[in-house]
């Protein structure tokens, strides 16, 4: 429910990552400003849209192609996995009115959704208010470091130059980070990683590549689940 007591303050708990998110947020802002979409639509979409990965695809399709359709499908597909992050929080979200739900999931970020069932499974009470206080941490985030991302990109030099182009990769190792279970989630890593870099070098568009190696990686996660039941092994 809702209203679950819980001991650990969303608002806090997301602030290292809000950080991170923050430096690829103004990385985001800056690039699509360079690549020719107007300022002012970043933040429009960075409220409307709130994924920053589909975002950085969305942008990056559209400058190389010069398609808006190619581009939305390319951000499209990889938002899909936000079907299976939806459901993973389903349970978190029973009893709350439709409008909340909706705009809880609206809110949640990879990042907030990530600590949020990190901290989950180490703390039963961790739950919806914990998720909305994270995700709306992320949003405000993420709409105002791209915002000033956007309004500085046309005056400052070359992100690269300014030793930021790290940021993108930066943040998501720090959102793995988080998710890291332990040696059991090294297999299914490995192997999505290496259906994603396969799919790629196959000529895939890299969103593509993504949506491939994570139903590549949930495949053989599954697989190794049953074969560990089958021998009676945790």
């Amino acid at each position: 429910m809702y209203t679950a007591a819980v001991t650990k303050s969303g608002f806090v708990a997301i602030l290292p990552l809000a950080v991170g998110a923050a430096l690829y947020g103004f990385a985001f802002g800056f690039l699509a400003v360079q690549l020719g979409v107007p300022w002012w639509s970043v933040p429009v979409m960075s409220g409307l849209v709130h994924a920053g990965s589909a975002q950085i695809v969305t942008v990056d399709q559209y400058a190389a192609t010069s398609s808006v359709v190619g581009a939305v499908f390319a951000g499209a597909i990889l938002n899909l996995r936000y079907i299976g992050i939806i459901a993973s929080i389903a349970d978190m979200l029973k009893g709350m009115p439709l409008w909340a739900k909706l705009i809880s999931i609206h809110i949640t970020s990879d990042e907030s959704w990530a600590l949020t069932v990190s901290e989950a499974n180490k703390d039963r009470s961790i739950g919806a208010r914990f998720l909305v206080e994270a995700g709306a941490v992320m949003i405000l985030t993420w709409v105002t470091s791209t915002t000033m991302g956007a309004i500085a990109g046309s005056t400052v030099p070359d992100l690269e130059k300014l030793g930021l182009g790290f940021a993108f990769t930066a943040a998501f190792i720090a959102m793995g980070r988080g998710m890291w279970r332990g040696r059991s989630d090294l297999a299914p890593w490995a192997v999505t990683f290496a259906i994603a870099i396969f799919a790629s070098r196959l000529g895939f568009a890299t969103a593509n590549s993504i949506v491939i190696a994570t139903i590549g990686g949930l495949l053989f996660m599954q697989l190794l689940r049953f074969v560990r039941r089958q021998n009676h092994e945790p």
